[in-house]
Parts: structure tokens; C-alpha cells; sequence
């Protein structure tokens, strides 16, 4: 449903145990844009810029600091704020946006701020998330040069407007909607007593002349929360074209179920007018007896006709959600081995399907296999789900594998599943605990995936957390959660109301603080499509000073033709550059805050710039701050 960094509150013990524990190619000196979040509509992520190789990488220096005074914002938001933003570059000008909102235009060669805007997001309400992804840029073919909106800056805020800018000056576009503002909330059933469980965190996708828009949904908290709809208007007017409801079934249960919402990132394939839409977990996360079927199309790539709206077809990765394993990142557009239009789906289980984008038919093979049974009265879980060829993660975990700094760890872990149920991965939620592996937070998360065409590699930063959650009876569910003070410094309660059950959840950590499942706990991983081969998989980051344990991260891979990975996501504060084909750390930067974002690329005036956003994320309890910074060679 909502991105779900919401669930990744890492207990004070665990940080402690962190960090105590003791135990070039030539290419023609042209300019190049970035001018979308994943640089091209499909969400490649790949860069054909080459000034930057596996020869001179290691000579990267700064080149440049921008700060964008985000983090000086005095409010209690900020334990929950996360500078996730990847920037745009169009016509000469770097565009960005604050985990507040703020769009900031930057002079891409020097960091010097060109105009800021402020959308006035009321910072005294409380927001189930607070940050953004980043901006979408539109150019306006009705209007001459120099004319004011031809180039058009999208946000969409965390209060749920979608915003239209001026790309020359930052003011705003007075033709569109009401005086350059449309509100979301209109038609989305949002909750009157909270109405910042209805946001938007991902820039909106641009499909001609047309901005479309998902939204972020709270989890866990109701079943009736908003309508996951996805909407199009026209990107000059601000007029609704066209809206697509992922469950129309919920309209029909009593309570109506909300979310199955699209909060990650859309690709769009311009020349067949498609747009590719990943959905999230209809309401609530981890009960389904009040939404019984499969939940289609929650939890899986939707095909629209962008021009139009009207479903083409609907691949679902999971059926009957009872784990919050939504879609998170972004589908992949690439061309496969005859030629034919592809999407590749990564998923938190860790599963990546191949399809065919015209019909939605797998390239690779799918198998519906038999999984494990829901026990809870009133459930009906779906007695199979759809598992690839390829797994980038490990979807079992038993006390054999438990893992701790000292024995007495490892034997609480093992006594601590031997009361669990744990059958593998989509063993459903049971009244006495069930383990989850992968977590919910993945496999792979919203920073998705990066493609080689070159090579036909995929590149992937992947969680590898074991989690464990329980169902908690109504009548039973206040008074234990009164109770449990200390489970709530490190895990989540969520209420589900009005379904019979409430929820908790956690990562499976022993009360040293330590994982027990053995490191590496997060990794960057490439496989050749192609032949579905693992080529290399290397731990991404630490949470162990001095030992490559790999990190939970949050943030997604790019990869150029200079032979190069470039990669962050993770809680220690690294930015990190890796040979694409051969997985070997060519170079790292110390960044003054950690950067929970996906970089970016360009070349300008001949020379080729590496940006990254280093804020940190609070509910990663992360370093935070409010630095954009741009390497590059002397």
C-alpha cells in the first residue's frame, strides 16, 4: 500500500550492536539529460554516457554541494522524513524536491540555485509518509520558446495536490486546475479523521499530453481507507481525462476495502501508449476475510491505453495479499532476445517475471505452486501463487541458519522459531506468529532495478531481513498492545479496524540487537535475463563498521556504458561504484548523511556528473541531512 519504510523501525539494540560489535572509454564530448526518474519513460536506469569507466572511476572527486536547508525544519515530521528524491535534468536546468515538497532548480554544473518553491505543506499535521521521490517534466508542444509553462515541473505532495511549475521561473502554471493546483482528495474517499494517510510520494508518469497519478496509501490502520484510483489529466489544463479503480470489487464489501493503490513508480511505452502500472495490497495488509478472491489487481502490473485509460491486460504476483508484498518498484521496459517488447517485474518476494508488454504473457516460465494454508477463522488464503524462474533472495529460514554474535543469541533465535509457524516464504499470518522471509520490506523494494542493454544484465539492490508477525484477536488486541512497551520501540502495531483482527510485526532480531538470520542482510545482485543466471551478487553496505555485512537499504542501482554500477540505499552513509560485469567495488565516498535515494547521470560542457541525494531516512534511523552533491573527474 504505502511505501513501506513505515515498517522499517530498527530497534535502539540492533543500531547499538552495529556499531560495538567487535567480533575511460573515448565518447564524443556531447551534453546528455536525464529527463525522468529512471532516465528514459521505462525506467532503465541505464546511462550511455562513458567519460566515467572502470579505469579512472576511482579518481571521482565533488564537484559540488548544494544543501537544501530541509533538515534545519523544526517540526516532528522530521523523525519521519526521508530524502528519497532522485533529480531531473531538462533544457539546463537540474530540477529536485525536499521531503517537504520544496522543488528546487539547480545550475547543473556549479549547484547554484536557480528558484525554489514552496507548495505551503501544513507541517503541524501528522503525514503517514513524509518525503518525495522526485519531479516529472513536461514540455508544452502549444507553446513557443520562451514562452512561460512550456517546459512544466509536476509534483505531487504529501497533502495530495498534484502541481504544475514553471520550469523557467518555479511560479506556478495558473492554467492548470485551480490557479496551478488539482486536489487529489476529490473522489479518493480519504478519511476525515485522517487525511494524511492519502498522499503522494512518486513523481506522476507523463504519457503525451497527459500526468498521471497514483497515490500512497497508510497501512494497516483501516479497511476502509482510500480508494486506490489512478488518474489522468491533461498536463496543460489540469482536467481529468480518465480514472482507473485497481479493485472495483471493493466498492462491493461491507466495509468498502480501500488501497490496492499504484504508490511506486509507473513506466510508460510511448510508442505502443502504454502505461505500466505496479499496485500495492488492498486494505488491510494481513487479513483477508473481509476481501476474499484473489484481490485482483492488487499486487500486480497493470497495462493500461495511456491515451485512453482502458485495461489491456493484468499480470498478478501475488494473490490474495496477506503479507504487504506490493509491487514496489518500478516495472522495467527493455526489448528481449528476438526483439519483442518486455517488462521485467521485481518483486519483494524477490521473484522477477518477464512478460511480454503487448499481451502480458510470460517470456521466462511461471509456475502456480501449492503454498502453505491460512488457519485463521474467517480467512480464505489462495491455495497457490506464481513463482519465476528466477529468485534473487532466500525465500526459507530455519533454526539451522540461526545466526548471533554469541551463542546465547543464536539459542534464543532458534527457541524463538521453534514457537512460530514458518513454512516458507507466503506462510500465512497466524494467532501464534509467523515468520516472513523475505520481509515485507523485500527482496526488492522501491528502488527497482537498473538494465545493461549492452549485456542484457539486471541490476538490483535486494533486502534479505527476516520478519516475523501476528494476528491479534479484537477482544484482545488494545490491552496487548498497551502492554507491550518495549515490542513497540522496534516493531509495529496496526489496528486493521473494523476487521476481527489487529496485527504486530517485527524483524526477528535477538536481544542483543543482532539479525538472526547470518549476513548478508542486503546486497547489490545482477542476473543476465537472457539465461536467468546469477552473474554476481556482492553485500551492499554494512550496519558493522568494518565488515561487509550488507544493509537494509532503501534506494535503487543505475548502471552506464562506462562499465559501471553506481549504488546507495543503505543505512551507513556510502555511495558506492561496482564493475557491472564482474560485481568488484571500484570506489566508494564517505557522504555526510546517508543517501536513501537512486542517483542520476548526465554530461555537461563535456564533462559527466554523478548526483546523489544524501538526507537519510528517518524511520531507517539513518544519518539524515539535506545534501545534494554532484561528483566528477578533476
Amino acid at each position: 500500500m504505502k511505501k513501506p519504510a513505515s515498517q522499517v523501525l530498527l530497534c535502539p539494540f540492533f543500531l547499538a550492536f552495529c556499531f560495538t560489535l567487535a567480533c575511460g572509454s573515448a565518447q564524443s564530448q556531447r551534453e546528455s539529460e536525464w529527463p525522468a526518474y529512471g532516465n528514459d519513460a521505462g525506467g532503465m536506469r541505464y546511462s550511455p554516457d562513458a567519460h566515467i569507466t572502470a579505469g579512472n572511476v576511482s579518481a571521482l572527486k565533488v564537484a559540488w554541494t548544494y544543501r537544501t536547508g530541509a533538515n534545519d525544519t523544526r517540526t516532528e515530521l522530521k523523525r519521519k522524513a526521508a530524502f528519497e528524491a532522485t533529480p531531473v535534468l531538462v533544457d539546463g536546468k537540474l530540477f529536485l524536491s525536499t521531503p517537504y515538497d520544496h522543488v528546487i532548480a539547480l545550475d547543473p554544473g556549479s549547484g547554484t540555485k536557480l528558484w525554489e518553491y514552496d507548495p505551503g505543506v501544513n507541517l503541524d499535521r501528522n503525514y503517514s509518509e513524509v518525503t518525495s521521490r522526485g519531479v516529472s517534466a513536461w514540455h508544452d508542444g502549444s507553446k513557443k520558446a520562451g514562452e512561460q509553462c512550456r517546459l512544466r515541473i509536476f509534483i505531487g505532495t504529501i497533502d495530495a495536490r498534484l502541481i504544475a511549475l514553471d520550469g523557467e521561473t518555479g511560479k506556478v502554471c495558473v492554467d492548470f486546475g485551480a490557479s496551478g493546483i488539482v486536489d487529489l482528495n476529490k473522489d479518493a474517499a480519504t478519511q476525515i479523521e485522517w487525511t494524511g494517510g492519502y498522499q503522494v510520494t512518486s513523481p506522476p508518469a507523463i504519457a503525451g499530453g497527459l500526468v498521471i497519478v497514483g497515490s500512497s496509501i497508510a497501512d494497516n490502520w483501516r479497511v476502509d481507507t482510500g480508494r486506490g484510483i489512478v488518474r489522468a489529466f491533461d498536463a496543460h489544463t489540469g482536467k481529468l481525462k480518465w480514472t482507473w479503480n485497481p479493485i472495483p470489487w471493493a466498492e462491493k464489501t461491507t466495509p468498502r476495502t480501500g488501497a490496492g493503490n499504484a504508490w511506486s513508480l509507473m513506466s510508460v511505452d510511448t510508442k505502443h501508449d502504454l502505461v505500466l502500472i505496479p499496485t500495492g495490497s488492498a486494505a488491510p495488509d494481513y487479513f483477508g476475510g473481509i476481501r476474499k478472491g484473489d484481490g485482483k489487481w492488487a499486487n500486480s502490473v497493470v497495462a493500461l491505453r495511456a491515451s485512453t485509460g482502458k485495461f489491456i491486460w493484468g499480470f498478478q504476483v501475488v494473490h490474495h495479499d496477506l503479507w504487504d508484498y506490493d509491487v514496489a518498484a518500478q516495472p522495467t521496459l527493455i526489448d528481449w532476445k528476438d526483439g519483442t517488447p518486455a517488462v521485467v517485474i521485481n518483486t519483494k518476494m524477490g521473484h522477477v517475471f518477464v512478460l511480454n508488454r503487448l499481451t502480458g504473457k510470460p517470456l521466462l516460465p511461471v509456475e502456480e505452486r501449492k503454498v502453505p494454508q491460512s488457519d485463521i477463522e474467517g480467512e480464505e488464503s489462495s491455495p497457490t501463487q506464481p513463482f519465476s524462474t528466477i529468485s534473487l533472495v532466500p525465500e526459507k529460514f530455519t533454526a539451522a541458519n540461526a545466526w548471533g554474535p554469541k551463542p546465547e543469541d543464536v539459542k534464543w533465535c532458534q527457541d524463538k522459531l521453534g514457537g512460530l509457524r514458518n513454512e516458507g516464504v507466503f506462510t500465512p499470518p497466524s494467532l501464534k506468529g509467523t515468520v516472513q522471509t523475505p520481509s515485507n520490506v523485500g527482496g526488492v523494494n522501491w528502488g527497482g532495478a537498473a538494465y545493461d542493454p549492452q549485456h542484457h544484465l539486471m541490476i538490483a539492490n535486494t533486502n534479505r531481513l527476516v520478519a516475523w508477525m501476528k494476528l491479534i484477536p479484537r477482544a484482545y488486541y488494545d490491552a496487548e498492545k498497551q502492554k507491550d512497551q518495549d515490542n513497540r520501540i522496534h516493531g509495529e502495531f496496526g489496528d486493521q479496524a473494523p476487521s476481527p483482527y489487529g496485527m504486530y510485526r517485527s524483524f526477528l532480531f535477538s536481544p542483543s540487537g543482532a539479525p538472526c538470520n547470518r549476513p548478508p542482510w542486503g546486497t547489490t545482485e545482477a542476473v543476465d535475463l537472457f539465461t536467468g543466471k546469477i552473474a554476481w551478487d556482492v553485500p551492499l553496505g554494512t550496519l558493522v563498521p568494518g565488515k561487509q555485512t550488507g544493509s537494509i537499504n532503501l534506494g535503487g542501482p543505475i548502471v552506464t556504458a562506462g562499465g559501471l554500477v553506481f549504488t546507495s540505499g543503505t543505512i551507513d552513509p556510502h555511495l558506492h561504484a561496482f564493475d557491472s560485469q564482474t560485481g568488484k567495488e571500484l570506489w566508494s565516498y564517505d557522504l555526510p548523511a546517508a543517501a536513501n535515494a537512486t542517483p542520476m547521470t548526465y554530461t555537461w560542457k563535456g564533462k559527466q556528473y554523478l548526483v546523489i541525494c544524501a538526507g537519510g531516512h528517518g524511520k531507517l534511523d539513518s544519518k539524515q541531512g539535506d545534501y545534494v552533491l554532484a561528483f566528477a573527474l578533476p
